[in-house]
């Protein structure tokens, strides 16, 4: 026999497929939302429905934006480009305020493992933005893993031929770590003290 009702089930259900939402939390977020009021419960929904709609990848860089081009490179020096896994790594370093220079999400790292090759991500992006441009340094902001890792000294490969200065972020993170989990001291520091490679 079913605990709970089905429409309770089903969004129990629907709230676990959130990364890092087991079973009790997905339970206490459907009681809450069953508890909101109409109006709150249909703002909640248009709010997913809209985000869904609008948000949409950069055309240059890769990150969340609501427009062709995102704020950060319509506005800022293009000619340092910090490299990141994720488009939550662009967040995770903003809020160190020490970078003024635009980025590049990967949307994901090089792991054989998992079937992911320099072909799965936006490496060959990241090439045609440097090529025929006055990009002085590319800065290697992925995860402190080895997939991380692997993927920062694959892409160094590439454009180091090209008389690029290629930096990777100091070890203030823990190797690991996730960039995102990281405070914005450590970030900045990291972000000071990066080596190049």
């Amino acid at each position: 026999m079913n605990v709970f009702i089905e429409p309770i089930g089903k969004l129990i259900n629907e709230f676990t497929k959130l990364p890092g939402v087991g079973a009790k939390t997905a339970q206490r977020y459907a009681y809450k939302v069953i508890n909101m009021s109409e109006e709150e419960a249909a703002e909640f929904a248009e709010s997913i429905l809209n985000a869904k709609k609008k948000v949409r990848y950069c055309k240059i860089c890769g990150n969340f934006t609501d427009k062709d081009v995102c704020d950060i490179c319509s506005v800022r020096d293009s000619s340092v480009i910090c490299v990141v896994k994720e488009p939550k790594d662009v967040l995770a370093m903003e809020k160190a305020h020490e970078f003024n220079g635009v980025y590049h999400v990967l949307h994901g790292t090089i792991s054989p493992m998992d079937g992911i090759g320099p072909n799965d991500i936006r490496i060959k992006e990241l090439l045609s933005r440097v090529s025929g441009k006055t990009v002085k340094e590319v800065i290697m902001a992925t995860n402190p893993d080895v997939e991380g890792e692997a993927t920062a000294m694959y892409i160094s490969s590439l454009l180091k031929p090209l008389g690029i200065k290629v930096s990777r972020l100091a070890h203030g993170i823990p190797m690991g770590s996730e960039l995102e989990y990281a405070d914005e001291v450590t970030i900045s520091r990291a972000l000071i003290d990066r080596k190049e490679i």
